[in-house]
């Protein structure tokens, strides 16, 4: 494949949902990996913006989040490193939103590497058109027989908060060193860095009665200009 996130590069989820997560690579590239493998197992579909978020370090994703409030503990093998900046803002509230939507990244990562839709973590934070576009999207992996490695950064992270459950985000992913692994032979999919390895997304999200951050939807644009390097 080769943008990981694009692996499926996106399954299209009911209304104008369209999901490219879990980032992946490159995208126009050597072999069968450019942007549009995921044709292959999903159709293709994008749409989404970003912002400039708040500055703050990146640190590389844990083997396993530590659990707090309740929230379940998610691993990652070694060779899945996920980034995230900012990952704190000063404002409680959109704090609160950053974390569960870097919880949500990851638990979309654990759920392709289980090879599991319906993994708890990955129920546990979303719902609705958000849990569909999740399970569809892992669903396409396994399908495949794929899992996801490398290193993807998710950066400019701004929130702009709704109401007082209701909130949006909009981020870039930048897949240049994330790819998609055939699971059967241990094969990464590497492929040359292009526009198409950076993507901009939109998520709209919603706190339940848990207080978690639930998504609900979310878009994306592969090779969106705000994004590039």
């Amino acid at each position: 494949m080769n943008p990981r996130s694009s692996l499926p590069t996106t399954a299209v989820v009911g209304l104008t949902a369209v999901l490219l997560l879990a980032g992946c690579g490159g995208g126009d590239g050597d072999g069968d990996g450019d942007g549009d493998d995921g044709a292959k197992v999903a159709d293709k579909a994008s749409s989404a913006s970003t912002t400039t978020g708040a500055s703050a370090s990146a640190s590389p994703s844990a083997s396993a989040s530590a659990p707090s409030d309740g929230r379940p503990e998610i691993s990652l093998p070694a060779d899945d490193t996920l980034t995230f900046t900012p990952e704190q803002d000063s404002d409680p509230v959109k704090d609160a939103i950053l974390k569960d939507n870097a919880e949500f990244v990851r638990a979309l990562d654990a759920a392709i590497v289980a090879q599991n839709p319906r993994l708890p973590a990955l129920e546990y934070y979303t719902e609705g058109e958000g849990a569909v576009a999740a399970q569809d999207w892992v669903q396409s992996f396994k399908k495949a027989g794929w899992t996801v490695t490398g290193t993807v950064r998710y950066t400019d992270r701004q929130v702009s908060v709704e109401s007082k459950d209701r909130a949006s985000l909009t981020y870039c992913g930048d897949e240049s060193k994330g790819y998609t692994k055939v699971i059967k032979t241990g094969v990464i999919e590497h492929t040359k860095v292009t526009k198409n390895s950076y993507v901009a997304y939109g998520a709209q999200v919603q706190k339940n009665d848990k207080g978690v951050w639930e998504l609900v939807k979310i878009a994306s644009t592969r090779g969106a200009d705000k994004c590039q390097p």
